[in-house]
């Protein structure tokens, strides 16, 4: 890291001076185990959506409302049976009727879960949807809540009776239930 971030200062400093032979158009490939540096030509892409013709996207975007935060959650649960993190633990402590299920990636897992959970991301569910028991009581979560509000009318729709969405998701178990647990 501390090579390639050094190499990634030099070409900061040279196009701020407006000298030297820029990297643009190029790509430097850095072999740590050889020590070997290679380059490759890039060809730009005349359709890419940030650096074409016609870019569409052309800001940074805002992450938290990309990714569905707090106040987007709270929107998109309008009418969808809800409950917080703290009634969650409170009813998994006294051993509730309630399976978990959590409708994030796998990736996402391996940073934090919610013991008890059950993993079926979301982009799975529809073709998974036979795994589960249609007469069975269940809680949704995902990171902050939009996921599990797509997967709650998903499941809706195919006839599951007993659903209810966690409020925050595994971001608020870990802020208010355990802060030991990662977040991201």
């Amino acid at each position: 890291p501390g090579i390639v971030g050094s190499l990634q200062a030099l070409e900061t400093i040279k196009l701020i001076l407006g000298r030297g032979d820029s990297l643009i158009g190029r790509l430097v490939l850095f072999d740590a185990l050889a020590f070997e540096f290679r380059e490759v030509k890039l060809k730009k892409d005349r359709n890419c959506v940030i650096c074409g013709d016609s870019p569409s996207i052309t800001a940074p975007i805002d992450y938290v409302e990309f990714c569905g935060g707090d106040a987007a959650a709270t929107e998109a649960l309008d009418g969808v049976p809800s409950m917080t993190v703290e009634e969650y633990a409170a009813l998994a402590k006294a051993g509730n009727a309630y399976e978990l299920l959590d409708v994030r990636n796998p990736h996402e897992c391996e940073i934090a879960q919610i013991p008890g959970a059950r993993l079926i991301p979301v982009g799975e569910l529809s073709a998974r949807l036979s795994e589960l028991d249609k007469d069975r009581a269940y809680v949704v979560t995902c990171h902050k809540g939009p996921r599990s509000v797509q997967a709650y009318h998903l499941m809706k729709k195919a006839g599951y009776k007993h659903l209810q969405i966690l409020l925050g998701g595994v971001d608020a178990w870990a802020e208010k239930i355990d802060p030991s647990m990662s977040r991201y």
